[in-house]
C-alpha cells in the first residue's frame, strides 16, 4: 500500500531530516517563515500540530507561549519531536486519514498542518476533523506542494485528477523514494470551503532574503516559480 511506502520513506530519513531541518533551504528559508506568518497570536492558545514531523514547528510555537499537541504517522518522527521538545508539549503517533477520536469538538484554537496533506489522497475526512476540533472562528493553516509545480515536476497529463506520484529525494542522506498524491488547485480549495471553512489568505511564497547568499541556486528557482503554497482558512460560524 502507498501509506506503508510513505511510512517507510520517513522512517528511513527521519534522523537526517531532523538534523537538516534547521537550515535546509525549502524548510528553514521558504516553508517555515511563510507558514508562520499565517499563524495568529498564539500565546496561551491550544495548537494541534498535525503531522508534526521532528517537532520544529512545535518548538517555535511553544517558545511563543502556545500549548502544542502534535502527532505524526511515523514512530521515529514522534520520538524526535519528543527529544527536541523535552517535557514540553504532547506528541503521539496518529494517521492524518483517521478520525481524531482522542479530542472533543472545539478543543483547539489553531490547527497547523505543514507539508503533509499531499500524502492524503482524499482530504474530506481530514478537513472535517480539523473543523470539528477547532473552536468557532478557529484557524487552520496548511502548507502544501504547489499544484502547478507538481503538475510540471511530475510531467502529468491528467491535471484534473488526483494522481499517485513518487520521486527520489536526494537531500536527506541516501536517495529515498517518496510517494504522495498530486492534485489540481480546486482539489486543494474545495475540501476546505465544502467542509466548514472560508479561505482567509492564500500565499504563493517566496524565499527569505537570507537564502540568497546561503543557496543562490534555490533562491533563484523559488523566486521564479513557487514550489509550495500556504493557506489560512477560518472555521465558519
Amino acid at each position: 500500500m502507498i501509506k506503508e511506502k510513505i511510512i517507510l520513506a520517513y522512517e528511513e530519513m527521519a534522523e537526517k531530516y531532523s538534523e537538516l531541518i534547521e537550515h535546509k533551504a525549502h524548510n528553514a528559508y521558504y516553508d517555515r517563515p511563510n507558514t508562520l506568518k499565517l499563524i495568529p497570536e498564539c500565546t496561551n492558545k491550544r495548537i494541534l500540530d498535525a503531522a508534526c514531523g521532528p517537532g520544529k514547528y512545535a518548538e517555535i510555537l511553544m517558545s511563543k507561549g502556545a500549548k502544542v499537541t502534535g502527532f505524526d504517522l511515523t514512530t521515529k518522527m514522534v520520538e524526535l519531536a519528543k527529544k527536541r521538545n523535552g517535557n514540553k508539549g504532547h506528541f503521539f503517533v496518529h494517521d492524518l486519514t483517521s478520525p481524531l477520536v482522542m479530542f472533543e469538538k472545539e478543543s483547539f484554537d489553531i490547527v497547523l498542518c505543514a507539508l503533509a496533506m499531499h500524502y492524503v489522497e482524499n482530504w474530506t475526512l481530514t478537513i472535517q476533523e480539523f473543523c470539528r476540533v477547532l473552536k468557532p472562528k478557529g484557524t487552520l493553516v496548511i502548507s502544501i506542494e504547489h499544484p502547478f509545480f507538481e503538475f510540471n515536476h511530475f510531467k502529468s497529463e491528467k491535471y484534473f485528477e488526483v494522481e499517485h506520484v513518487n520521486c527520489y529525494w536526494n537531500g536527506f542522506g541516501k536517495p529515498v523514494n517518496v510517494h504522495s498524491f498530486r492534485r489540481p488547485l480546486h482539489e486543494c480549495l474545495d475540501p476546505l470551503t465544502d467542509n466548514g471553512f472560508y479561505i482567509d489568505k492564500l500565499v504563493e511564497p517566496k524565499p527569505v532574503e537570507e537564502l540568497k547568499d546561503l543557496d543562490p541556486k534555490h533562491y533563484k528557482e523559488l523566486n521564479e516559480f513557487p514550489a509550495f503554497m500556504c493557506i489560512r482558512a477560518i472555521k465558519r460560524d
